[in-house]
């Protein structure tokens, strides 16, 4: 059964992350140049909150609220879900839809992090599988596996 681990090791533990002082226009501006959805607010080693496409549209844009001076610790989301590598993708999938959120963090047994990974990264370790498997039969229905 996959897991979460299976997800990290293609890829890789790569996490963007920003403090909870910085701006949420800092914090735009940095999902914008490296075209992700979602930054890990961290103190330190800890994660303190995720600051998301979402919370810009609900707590900055809706509020009418000035992004230079609106600090992110002010509008992320502080209850941030996490998971272990040994979550199988079923179990990490059926969170990200229960709770309606798209990103989670991977920590060890000690909090630390280890990566973080997307619905979208979901969805591409699935549809490979899935397409090397077709693959696999078809060699098998044409009689071309040994």
């Amino acid at each position: 059964m996959a897991t979460v681990k299976d997800i990290l090791a293609v890829k890789g533990p790569r996490v963007l992350s920003i403090g909870p002082e910085a701006t949420a226009l800092d914090a735009a501006r940095l999902m914008n140049e490296y075209k992700v959805g979602a930054l890990l607010v961290m103190d330190g080693d800890h994660i303190v909150g995720m600051f998301t496409e979402r919370d810009i549209l609900r707590r900055i844009v809706a509020e009418e609220r000035p992004a230079s001076v609106t600090r992110v610790d002010e509008v992320m989301t502080s209850e941030v879900v996490c998971w272990r590598l040994h979550t199988t993708i079923e179990e990490a999938r059926g969170a990200m839809m229960n709770r309606r959120i798209r990103h989670l963090p991977v920590v060890d047994d000690a909090q630390s992090l280890l990566g973080l990974i997307s619905i979208g990264d979901l969805n591409a370790y699935e549809a490979h599988h899935h397409e090397v498997t077709i693959h696999f039969l078809e060699e098998y229905i044409h009689g071309q596996v040994y």
